[in-house]
């Protein structure tokens, strides 16, 4: 099991979570989350260790937020397609044409070198790295909804790669 499948099975991703995950409430609410994320451990400097309430308050969101919005059975929006490809990426990698694959792993690289940024900054209390890595990490995961969006088509259609 790869670490993208590990993640899935953590937030518990039965069939009816992946149709709740792909309403566009759960997808731009956990975009929401970022920042929020970012003030809670930011307020560190501020609180101490009381951040870790705001911390665990996001945590749990996150966690939740797969679960607590109605399903999407038929994908119209642009988020909801994004969701329903991401999850045909993960049952089946091998369907993935090798310009869509080169683009993930493109989007990896972004979201992995935003996440660096973040981390520094958040250590170091920088705000221009802080919210330069997560632009990064946003724009890589709006790219990639995006990809996962046009894929979902593509396979929808019966377009293969």
């Amino acid at each position: 099991m790869d670490g993208v499948a590990k993640v899935a099975s953590a937030f518990r991703m039965s069939d009816e979570a992946w149709r709740r995950h792909a309403n566009p409430w759960s997808v731009w609410t956990r975009f929401a989350a970022i920042p929020l994320m970012l003030l809670a451990i930011w307020s560190r400097q501020w609180i101490g260790w009381w951040c870790l309430a705001g911390v665990a308050a996001v945590a749990v969101w996150l966690w939740l937020n797969p679960h607590v919005f109605p399903p999407v059975s038929v994908p119209r929006s642009w988020a909801a397609k994004g969701i329903y490809g991401e999850r045909m990426w993960l049952e089946d990698r091998g369907a993935v044409s090798p310009d869509h694959r080169a683009v993930l792993r493109l989007l990896v690289c972004t979201g992995l070198a935003g996440f660096a940024l973040v981390a520094y900054g958040l250590v170091a209390l920088e705000a221009w790295p802080t919210v330069f890595g997560a632009t990064l990490v946003v724009f890589g995961q709006l790219w990639r909804i995006d990809r996962l969006g046009l894929l979902y088509e593509e396979r929808s259609r019966g377009v293969t790669g």
